[in-house]
């Protein structure tokens, strides 16, 4: 019982934690399945952040389920197939979970990676193979794609916003320490890996343990280990987003000009029923500093649709705003009451018919102004990352282009034979010109010459 498969759901600090995970297991001598049907031990990484991605957590637990019951009882004498649960919604529902899916064998919270390997290791039958001395770790992980890889660089969160379950699930924040992170970096870079992605619940407060190592220090600190490749910085606290590190993100040319700022709303009553910082006048001060600053910078934001008594005019006011902004990538939720957060006692809650209306509505604009930035890219030429290729199709991203979130360039093939004009493969940089644009996505061709707008 040696060969494990990890399934993860929710955000990309749950692919950070699926990989270390990985990384202990391949440590240990166990074997990557790589798929559910062929593992011995199939491990779920769940998401319990909002109601969706709790539903989303318990269909995958049941689907796996199903597999297991089927697999154990086709193949009872050769296979005992085992199914573990961990993460924040078994966190969340650990005895619920236990009472409504008796084919969970093993469940835990958040970080109790060593107990699930002590755990995998006791198993009758577990044949772990001795891991050679000198073996490389440092995030050469089998999950995370050759372009790109996440590096949590914090654990839990100090914000009080009231709609949100993280600090209860996963504590509060704390800085994981620069030496593990470094290390984890380089591991990544020496394995090609082209694209490093800074995650943590909220990013700018990393260092705030220490005297004078913040979040800038740890950026030109990784920008001067030796290697092509480039960060992105996700989940940036508005108000937290000061002049050092503009400067430090305008002046790195490993740092793409790419930052999400999650705000939640625009509306100053509906900021303070959240709990959140700022105002929407600090708001656009901010934004429009940080584009006079950064002319080239791609900015991503979220908001929250149908807080507990946002009003018609609250709604409109948000909508206003992100026309006025002009947000390059965008993303909406509908409010969600999740037992134990503040939010969820307001009076006020809205219908889930008028939250459906004002999540549609905020997309149908912001797919309009997402369409118009696109077409202003057609006949430009950009250098862009390859994720994979699929057929006579290359589906590669712009600096712009988050992986897994945002948009990407679907470029075509160049031959006639259908294959691509070039030997390609994920991480490689390709230079692209721009020939069509979509609500999201671009549509792009290979060029040979290096006469480009933005480079990796």
């Amino acid at each position: 019982m040696n060969k494990i498969h990890i399934i993860t759901l929710g955000c990309p600090k749950n692919t950070a934690d699926s990989g270390h995970l990985s990384d202990d297991f391949l440590s240990e001598g166990f074997v990557s399945a790589t798929d559910a049907e062929s593992a011995d031990i199939i491990l779920v990484n769940t998401c319990g952040f909002i109601r969706d991605a709790k539903e989303e957590s318990i269909e995958e637990i049941l689907r796996l389920a199903k597999i297991k019951k089927i697999q154990n009882s086709k193949f009872k004498i050769q296979n005992d197939k085992k199914l573990l649960v961990f993460g924040c919604l078994a966190q969340r529902y650990r005895d619920e979970l236990l009472k409504e899916i008796p084919e969970i064998d093993g469940l835990w919270g958040v970080g109790a990676d060593a107990e699930i390997i002590k755990y995998c290791k006791g198993l009758k039958g577990s044949r772990v193979r001795r891991q050679a001395s000198g073996a490389k770790r440092g995030g050469e992980n089998e999950l995370v794609p050759s372009s790109y890889a996440y590096l949590k660089i914090a654990e839990g969160c100090d914000k009080k916003c009231t709609f949100c379950v993280i600090p209860s699930i996963r504590g509060n924040f704390r800085s994981m320490p620069s030496e593990k992170i470094l290390k984890e970096a380089e591991g990544y870079v020496r394995k090609g890996v082209r694209e490093l992605i800074l995650v943590a619940q909220d990013i700018t407060n990393y260092g705030k343990e220490a005297d004078g190592y913040n979040l800038v220090s740890l950026l030109k600190d990784m920008t001067s280990i030796s290697g092509d490749f480039h960060i992105r910085l996700l989940y940036l606290y508005p108000t937290a987003l000061n002049d050092e590190l503009l400067e430090c993100i305008a002046a790195g040319d490993k740092i793409y000009k790419y930052i999400d700022i999650p705000l939640q709303h625009s509306e100053d009553r509906l900021l303070r029923l959240m709990g959140r910082r700022g105002s929407r006048r600090e708001y656009i001060k901010l934004l429009r500093t940080v584009r006079r600053r950064i002319p080239q910078i791609a900015l991503r934001t979220t908001f929250i649709v149908g807080f507990p008594t946002e009003t018609e005019e609250d709604f409109n006011g948000l909508a206003d705003f992100i026309e006025e902004i002009r947000f390059d990538r965008l993303g909406v939720f509908k409010f969600s009451k999740e037992e134990g957060t503040p939010s969820a006692k307001l009076k006020g809650q809205v219908p889930e018919k008028v939250k459906d209306r004002r999540l549609d509505e905020i997309m149908r604009r912001q797919a309009l102004i997402s369409l118009e930035k696109n077409r202003e890219l057609i006949g430009r030429r950009y250098s862009a990352l390859v994720d994979e290729i699929d057929g006579n199709l290359v589906i590669a991203r712009l600096y712009s282009h988050a992986p897994e979130i945002d948009g990407v360039v679907i470029i075509e093939s160049n031959n006639e034979d259908g294959n691509s004009a070039l030997p390609l493969k994920a991480g490689d940089a390709v230079t692209v010109e721009i020939i069509g644009a979509y609500d999201y996505d671009v549509k792009g061709r290979l060029v040979d010459d290096n006469s480009v707008q933005e480079r990796l």
